[in-house]
């Protein structure tokens, strides 16, 4: 049987006793999967699973808290599920996790580089082993998936579903890269050298907040700080100074939270690079407090605690 065969026959087993699965199916186009919500036996044949399918899906569960859910996660996706349960925001006991072993998820930005016609017009395509075969605008072209796979894909520790219930597929050995070339350049700029890049890409910011709508970890809803009007913490005008202020509480509050599964950056229509800005922050997280959002059950993220005095900084040295 194939893994998605196998995936179908688990939630087979346990659709009767929940009130929906949460999977992929087709999109509006051959190159894009959207989510699916399965209540019963017949929608299982629009379930997909593959490098199309991008969306880290736990990002309804705090929204269907109290109902039981099914929900098929990646590695990533499962840690946001992880961090989920940690914040006591979604309930064990009503979630059954169906975990995949992945091989990565494309970029679409990455796609439509690649193209030489507007990916707009996209006709079929085919999933191979290693390629992808896209016919658009009546041209036809194969990429390798190893070009046009995520960023996060590249550096990803935890392919396989960090929990589950069910886990489909098999599970990966080789470690991913430990860091990107992006990532080394920008941390090698001085502090100066870095605040004047976020501020040059940030003044990009229309402050859509795409990016806060599909983060799994961003659950502050009616009360977030960018949108509340008493108090008015920011002011709804457009402004680079308004959108940078907006953009670092942002990155503030997912401090010690973040999973790293890139749904911001996927979703923000001007390309910011928000990913470059997570994993700096996550980064500084681990150095300090040895804290991997995700990663275990019964973690609490390290800004949920106080200490008068943390292990790792050293105050009184400066």
């Amino acid at each position: 049987m194939s893994q998605l065969d196998d995936l179908k026959a688990a939630i087979k087993d346990r659709l009767g006793e929940l009130d929906c699965v949460i999977g992929w199916e087709q999109g509006y186009d051959a190159l894009h999967a959207t989510p699916l919500f399965i209540r019963s036996e017949a929608d299982l044949d629009r379930l997909i699973i593959g490098p199309l399918a991008v969306h880290n899906l736990s990002t309804y569960l705090p929204g269907l808290k109290g109902k039981k859910v099914g929900i098929v996660v990646k590695g990533c996706d499962s840690r946001s599920v992880i961090e989920l349960l940690n914040e006591k925001l979604i309930n064990r006991d009503d979630v059954v996790i169906f975990g995949l072993c992945c091989d990565g998820v494309v970029s679409q930005r990455k796609i439509r580089a690649a193209l030489s016609a507007d990916p707009g017009f996209v006709e079929s395509v085919t999933v191979g082993a290693d390629d992808l075969k896209i016919t658009v605008a009546g041209q036809n072209a194969t990429l390798k998936l190893a070009d046009v796979k995520a960023d996060k894909c590249l550096t990803c520790q935890h392919p396989d579903a960090v929990l589950s219930d069910v886990l489909i597929g098999a599970k990966h050995g080789a470690p991913a890269l430990a860091s990107l070339a992006c990532q080394d350049e920008f941390e090698a700029k001085s502090d100066a050298e870095k605040f004047a890049f976020w501020q040059e890409t940030m003044s990009r910011c229309i402050r859509c907040y795409a990016c806060r709508n599909a983060c799994p970890m961003c659950v502050c809803r009616d009360y977030c700080i960018a949108t509340s009007r008493d108090p008015l913490w920011v002011s709804q005008e457009n402004s680079p100074t308004e959108n940078m202020m907006f953009q670092m509480i942002h990155v503030s509050h997912l401090a010690g939270r973040c999973t790293e599964c890139g749904e911001c950056e996927r979703a923000c229509p001007v390309d910011i690079p928000l990913m470059l800005l997570r994993r700096y922050m996550n980064k500084q997280v681990k150095d300090v407090f040895e804290h991997q959002a995700g990663t275990a059950l019964d973690q609490t993220p390290p800004l949920f605690t106080f200490k008068v005095e943390e292990e790792r900084i050293h105050e009184r040295g400066w």
